[in-house]
């Protein structure tokens, strides 16, 4: 992933990694849930790709696991809040492509930042959890922390 800037004024994201797709379809997957019911990996899969977002069956699967996505009467849901969803996770949103915040259940920030820690392999710059919100600054995908000026 790349940030730059034009005329000094303009920020532009530009994705360059697998990190980019992975959340924009976790995203998805998470819109369509709260939207569909969705029964089966293969419903979720064939949505995805409706909606112009690439997807096997395995990143389904991995996907929905990461997300604590359950099954509830036969169709995928999201954990609640007052519920005990396995890792805790509620919710990620991202912010650019490189500013990622996790809601979790009360109490629960803590095992999920571990997780995180454990799963981002040396990418996390900055990582601050709360009782139920984590917050995590990622390294570009080219390893710098700064911006880059635009090319010539």
């Amino acid at each position: 992933m790349q940030i730059c800037i034009d005329n000094a004024t303009n920020l532009h994201f530009v994705a360059s990694d697998s990190r980019m797709l992975k959340r924009e379809r976790q995203n998805r997957i998470l819109a369509l849930i709260r939207a569909e019911r969705i029964g089966t990996q293969e419903e979720l899969r064939a949505q995805l790709e409706r909606a112009g977002v690439p997807a096997t069956q395995s990143s389904v699967s991995r996907d929905l696991e990461e997300l604590g996505v359950v099954k509830h009467h036969g169709f995928y849901a999201l954990p609640q809040a007052n519920g005990d969803g396995k890792r805790g996770l509620v919710s990620l949103d991202v912010a650019g492509d490189v500013l990622v915040i996790a809601k979790c259940l009360p109490g629960r920030a803590s095992g999920v930042a571990v997780e995180i820690d454990d799963a981002a392999d040396g990418l996390i710059v900055f990582r601050n959890s709360a009782t139920d919100t984590v917050t995590v600054l990622f390294r570009r995908a080219d390893g710098n922390l700064g911006l880059i000026e635009p090319e010539a």
